[in-house]
């Protein structure tokens, strides 16, 4: 099979070439920028393209296929050629529900959440010796790439993402899957730049319990209202499994499982992430793996990456790297550090950096969601507005918006590091939470700088 991806340098995109090309496939690709780690994984499998941009000449009819990414528009040459000549395209989903068609799939959707699920799983298939296809948002620990795909599996785990699937089709990625197992981690408005309400973006999730396969199953968050009555809502032969935040208790910074064979030391922290470990057990139970598997393999994951990554540790200072970024995010992200760490103090520093983040009408449900940190700290920065094509946005708006008082905010990216650098940092740790990147701050050598740890950056959680 010859495919040709267009927009190859997007997260999913060369994950699915890079597995494509292991799978024995021709794979030719093109994009207009591509940016690390993605041109450093596809130069490595040898398919970074030779130039950037898009070449029509490309497109032949020797090409069985394109997959088509997000990040391309309408008007692509490359795709109107492919139109032109009669060739499949497909989204990358699509893709994937081709690849694994005749396998059961489980799919982990959710507003959060969903990434350390599904790292959870597959973590735990592997401990115990389980083959399966995967496709996840994050880079997992002992995972070469975040996509595999292989003709001597009969099983595929999926993050499902309910972001739209690519410029030619409106619907989100998750409603593609069709999954035999699904789940539903939480419901709680994002993607305002794509359903500018939030019953718009609940119905997402109906949909989305609508395309389980017959007689399949619904794993639920019973803590959420909102996925409750999603859940509800069903139709008939899907069989419902509610689950709840896990038993456990924190002991000198460290948190323990309480099981009926005794306590389970875990490497990562958060009730938010007990309420992940029991959707990640509710799913293993329904693909044969015994509780006591489950507690054995569980003890021994690090957590996801960004995902409460400590990235330092000093002797009173622990630095936090996270992905949260939604406001639902935000909030458990800062209530798990500080109910694992009750005797220090927290700077967080958020910044916002998505369409909905730096939308005014959107940064209402951000209203006391950091406050419960001692110094609450967002940035942002005025060109990522100009590039989104948003208007510009008033540090007092955002100031009142999040509703703390002692909010510090910061638009120049060297202020916040000075700022940083000079706080008094006994007893008391820093998160840094974002889904881009801090306007390319070196955070290494900041974390390094306030705990006084001039090693290697520690990927994983390990307490």
């Amino acid at each position: 099979m010859r495919i040709h991806f267009i927009a190859i340098g997007g997260s999913a995109m060369h994950n699915l070439a890079i597995a494509l090309k292991q799978k024995g496939y021709s794979i030719s690709g093109s994009d207009d920028e591509i940016f690390e780690p993605s041109r450093s994984h596809l130069t490595h499998h040898g398919l970074l393209p030779n130039k950037t941009g898009w070449f029509p000449n490309k497109i032949s009819k020797e090409i069985d296929a394109i997959v088509l990414g997000m990040h391309a528009r309408t008007d692509n040459p490359e795709l109107l050629r492919a139109k032109e000549l009669g060739i499949k395209i497909y989204s990358y989903p699509e893709y994937l529900y081709q690849q694994t068609k005749g396998k059961t799939r489980v799919v982990i959707g959710g507003s959060h959440g969903k990434t350390t699920i599904t790292s959870m799983i597959m973590h735990v298939l592997r401990e115990v010796g389980q083959s399966f296809d995967y496709m996840v948002g994050a880079q997992i620990e002992g995972f070469d790439t975040m996509v595999s795909l292989s003709d001597s599996t009969n099983l595929a785990i999926f993050e499902g993402d309910e972001y739209l699937t690519s410029p030619i089709d409106p619907r989100p990625k998750f409603h593609l899957y069709k999954p035999h197992i699904a789940v539903i981690s939480g419901i709680a408005w994002d993607h305002i730049n794509v359903f500018p309400t939030f019953e718009q973006y609940r119905k997402q999730f109906n949909v989305f319990v609508d395309t389980i396969e017959p007689n399949g199953h619904l794993v639920y968050c019973a803590n959420d209202k909102h996925v409750v009555e999603v859940a509800q809502n069903a139709k008939r032969g899907i069989k419902l499994q509610p689950y709840t935040t896990h038993p456990h208790h924190i002991h000198i910074e460290r948190t323990f499982l309480e099981t009926p064979n005794g306590d389970v030391k875990l490497k990562i922290i958060g009730s938010h992430n007990m309420e992940n470990i029991s959707a990640a057990k509710s799913v293993c139970n329904l693909l044969s793996i015994t509780d006591i598997q489950f507690y054995n393999a569980i003890a021994t994951f690090g957590g996801a990456g960004k995902r409460l990554q400590i990235i330092r540790r000093g002797e009173t200072t622990d630095v936090f790297l996270d992905f949260a970024h939604a406001p639902s995010k935000v909030k458990a992200t800062i209530d798990g550090v500080n109910e694992t760490y009750p005797y220090r103090k927290l700077v967080a520093c958020l910044e916002l950096h998505t369409f909905s983040s730096l939308n005014p009408n959107f940064l209402t449900e951000y209203k006391n969601t950091m406050c419960a940190a001692d110094v609450p700290i967002v940035y942002y920065n005025p060109k990522t507005l100009a590039h989104k094509r948003l208007n510009p946005l008033s540090p007092d708006t955002v100031k009142e918006q999040f509703g703390c008082s002692n909010l510090k905010i910061f638009t120049e990216i060297e202020e916040m590091r000075v700022f940083l650098t000079n706080h008094f940092w006994d007893n008391t740790n820093l998160l840094l939470m974002s889904s881009g990147n801090f306007s390319e701050l070196d955070i290494d050598t900041l974390a390094g700088s306030i705990t006084d740890d001039d090693s290697f950056p520690r990927r994983y959680l390990d307490i």
